[in-house]
C-alpha cells in the first residue's frame, strides 16, 4: 500500500487567510462567530461565522462567484506552498461542497442559463481553466462528510496508482437558502454553539474554504501521513442521526484497525460536534463504543461554526497542526458535561507530544466518515 502524505494546506476563513493565521487565532481563543444583523439572509438577528460584507470573498465578478473565488484563493495558496505543478497529468483536483452556488437562485431568474451556472460542474470547469489543470475536477457533495470523503477519495486514487498528487479543496458560503433550511428544522442556536455541553441548543453556521494537497512523494511534507479512513450510513432517517452511534463507531474502529494501530495509540479525537442535541449524543456514544472515551476530544465548531462542505477539511488541517505543535485546542463553548454525552471533552489547552488523531464527521441522510492521521 502506498504511503500518502499531506504536502501542503490552506484555510481561508473570517479569522485568517492562511493555516498559520488561523491556528494562531485559535490558540488565542479567537472565534469567528458573531451576532449577525443581515436582513438579506434573515429578518431576525442570528449568530454565524461570516466574512464581512466588504470582504473580497463575498463579492462576485463577471467570471467568478463568491464561492468560486473562495476556492481559487485557497487552492492558490496551497499550490504555492507545495511546489507542485497544477497542470501535471498525474495531478487531479477534487472539489467538496454541499451547496456551491445555490445562492444564485435568490438573485437570478429561473431560466436555463441560471440552471447551468448554478451546477457544481460549471464551477469545476471554470476552476480547471483558471489553474490550467489537465483533468476535469471530481466533485464530492455528500452533506457534512463531503470534506472527509473527498480526502478519503483522494487517498484511494493515489493508492490505486491513478495519480501521484491530488488537490482537495472545499468551500461553502451561507445564503438565505442555507440559513432558512436549518431554521426550518429549528436547529440554529440562539447563542454561539456549545458543542457537547449540557445546555447546547443547536448549531451555528459558518463559511470558509480549505485545501489539502495529498501526494505519494514525501518531499516538502511535514511528515503527516494519512493512515486510513472509512465511511458508513445509518440507514435510519433522512435528517436525524442514529440513536445508537453503532454505524459511526464501526468506521472509527475500522479506520484504527486498517491503520495497524489500536485505540490506545490515539491521542486526539477531532469530533464533528455540531452542538445539536442528538448529533452530539450519538457521536459521544460512538466514540465510547470505539474505545476512545478517555481520549481528549474537541470540536472546532465554536470557532468556525459549521462550514458544511469545508468543515471536514478545515478541521482536518487544524487537527494536523495540533499534532505538529503538540497542542490540543479546547472546545469553545463547552462548560458543563452532559450525562448523555460522556466524553473527555477538552475544555482547556493540553500541551503534550501527539502522534495520532481521528477525525470524524456525520451528516444528513445518515452518512458518517472517519479518517486517521499520523505524525511520522
Amino acid at each position: 500500500m502506498s504511503e500518502i502524505y499531506i504536502v501542503a494546506d490552506n484555510i481561508v476563513s473570517p479569522i485568517g487567510v492562511t493555516t498559520g493565521e488561523n491556528f494562531s487565532q485559535l490558540t488565542h481563543q479567537v472565534s469567528a462567530i458573531k451576532l449577525q444583523n443581515n436582513t438579506t439572509l434573515s429578518p431576525e438577528s442570528f449568530y454565524a461565522a461570516l466574512f464581512n460584507s466588504d470582504s473580497p470573498y463575498r463579492k462576485e465578478d463577471e467570471t467568478y462567484t463568491a464561492f468560486e473565488q473562495l476556492l481559487i484563493a485557497s487552492i492558490s495558496e496551497a499550490l504555492q506552498n507545495s511546489g507542485l505543478p497544477a497542470g501535471d497529468k498525474r495531478t487531479i483536483l477534487i472539489i467538496s461542497s454541499t451547496k456551491g452556488n445555490i445562492n444564485l437562485l435568490e438573485n437570478h431568474s429561473l431560466h436555463k442559463p441560471t440552471h447551468e451556472r448554478i451546477a457544481l460542474p460549471t464551477s469545476a470547469k471554470l476552476i480547471k481553466q483558471h489553474f490550467g489543470l489537465y483533468h476535469q475536477p471530481l466533485i464530492i457533495s455528500n452533506a457534512c462528510i463531503s470534506g472527509l470523503l473527498a480526502i478519503l477519495t483522494a487517498k484511494r486514487l493515489i493508492a490505486s496508482g491513478q495519480y501521484d498528487h491530488v488537490l482537495v479543496a472545499g468551500a461553502d458560503i451561507i445564503s438565505k437558502f442555507v440559513l432558512s433550511g436549518f431554521q426550518s428544522f429549528q436547529a440554529i442556536s440562539p447563542e454561539p454553539c456549545k458543542p457537547f455541553d449540557k445546555e447546547r441548543q443547536g448549531i451555528t453556521l459558518g463559511e470558509g474554504a480549505a485545501t489539502v494537497i495529498l501526494s505519494r512523494e514525501r518531499k516538502n511534507t511535514d511528515n503527516i501521513k494519512i493512515m486510513a479512513g472509512a465511511v458508513s450510513n445509518d440507514a435510519n432517517h433522512i435528517s436525524a442521526p442514529s440513536r445508537t452511534g453503532n454505524e459511526l463507531a464501526y468506521i472509527i474502529k475500522k479506520a484504527i484497525k486498517d491503520s495497524g494501530l489500536t485505540a490506545n495509540d490515539i491521542n486526539l479525537v477531532s469530533a464533528h460536534g455540531t452542538a445539536t442535541l442528538y448529533n452530539d449524543e450519538m457521536e459521544a456514544k460512538a466514540i465510547n463504543e470505539a474505545g476512545l472515551g478517555s481520549v481528549p476530544t474537541n470540536s472546532l465548531k465554536g470557532y468556525y461554526g459549521h462550514t458544511l462542505g469545508a468543515a471536514g477539511l478545515i478541521e482536518t488541517i487544524i487537527s494536523v497542526r495540533s499534532l505538529q505543535e503538540g497542542i490540543i485546542l479546547p472546545t469553545k463553548g463547552f462548560e458543563k458535561s452532559d450525562p448523555s454525552a460522556q466524553l473527555t471533552v477538552a475544555d482547556n489547552f493540553i500541551r503534550e507530544p501527539l502522534q495520532n488523531c481521528i477525525k470524524t464527521a456525520s451528516g444528513f441522510g445518515g452518512c458518517n466518515a472517519a479518517m486517521l492521521f499520523s505524525k511520522q
